[in-house]
């Protein structure tokens, strides 16, 4: 005899994260490996200052041991050795991560090269080159572009001249968002929480319920845009700073979630229901708008907020890649040097 369990009850013993899985697309924001195994997220992201954070962890050592014989092997001067190392070094992440995802990995172009389109679009392509050459298809990777003018050009060329998927990250704008829609990108990650933070830091208001938080307002309005005027490009919010941000944005096409956030939805057994809804979409009241690069520009640069963001985040991403580097240089001398 089978015993029949009323949907409020079922819904009690599921998680939070199980709830959200139903409407939205649950990414895992990490390089740390354990972690998507143990969340099960349907894809993964990767970027700079995660690769840091994971290559300094004993159990990674061996990626960027390989990658660095990688680097060597390869010859020319000392740059492009180090160079073909960090590419070497994401790709062998990626493709550890894509052993435990059924879906794909987005893998991070240097912030260095952010004002750069054709260097941008050189080094998205040596990228897949390389997954290409382990075995795996360009459907499984998402390229991730920094949202800046040129990012966003590059990622128009990756997707229309090469069929390569895009990623566009540091998204901040309303402006950054509709550019991306118009250059065909495959996918946004807004920044939800560097958002709040950045408000919080400049405003009198030290806390915000979910609804009223400006990171989850911003990812709304983007994601209303998108399904009000059917563009294909999806969004996935990023940068989370709690799990009420989360379940705000239940119905987002993807949201990415550090594992700690994951832990944490694990455990929580309230009702999670759609926030975002292609219905809702249709039904509000935003007006469709083209950007040339001057309307761009000035629509950006009208927003405050989202100019000192994204020069911040690739600062920051920039950063961590030079870091990355002086961890590298020194241990290739002591590979060249027999140690």
């Amino acid at each position: 005899m089978s015993v029949s369990v009323s949907p409020d009850k079922r819904r009690k013993m599921e998680s939070a994260l199980d709830q959200l899985k139903k409407h939205t697309v649950v990414v895992a924001d990490t390089g740390d490996f354990n972690a998507i195994e143990e969340y099960k997220p349907q894809d993964a992201t990767t970027n700079p200052s995660l690769i840091l954070a994971a290559t300094k962890m004993s159990a990674y050592q061996h990626l960027l041991d390989q990658a660095i014989k990688y680097g060597i092997s390869k010859g020319g001067s000392e740059e492009e050795q180090v160079t073909n190392t960090m590419d070497k070094l994401f790709v062998s992440f990626g493709l550890e991560i894509l052993k435990k995802i059924p879906g794909r990995v987005s893998t991070e172009v240097d912030a260095r090269l952010s004002f750069d389109k054709d260097k941008m679009v050189s080094r998205a392509l040596q990228l897949i080159s390389l997954y290409k050459e382990a075995g795996i298809s360009k459907d499984r990777i998402l390229i991730k572009l920094s949202s800046t003018w040129e990012g966003i050009q590059a990622g128009r060329v990756l997707e229309e001249q090469h069929g390569v998927h895009c990623n566009m990250t540091l998204l901040f704008s309303f402006a950054q968002a509709v550019a991306c829609a118009e250059a065909g990108i495959t996918l946004i990650s807004p920044f939800v929480g560097r958002i709040l933070d950045w408000h919080k830091e400049n405003g009198d208001r030290k806390s915000f319920e979910p609804h009223e938080d400006p990171g989850v307002i911003s990812v709304t309005k983007i994601f209303n845009y998108y399904k009000k005027f059917d563009y294909s490009t999806v969004v996935m919010g990023a940068s989370f700073r709690n799990t009420g941000e989360v379940k705000a944005l239940a119905g987002c096409d993807l949201l990415t979630i550090s594992p700690g956030l994951l832990a944490e939805l694990s455990q929580d057994h309230s009702a999670v229901t759609p926030m975002l809804t292609t219905a809702g979409a249709k039904a509000c009241e935003l007006q469709k708008v083209h950007l040339d690069e001057r309307a761009f520009r000035w629509q950006h640069n009208e927003d405050r907020m989202a100019v000192e963001k994204l020069s911040d985040g690739i600062r920051k991403f920039a950063a961590d890649a030079v870091k990355l580097e002086g961890m590298i240089k020194e241990k290739m001398q002591n590979v060249k040097n027999g140690q």
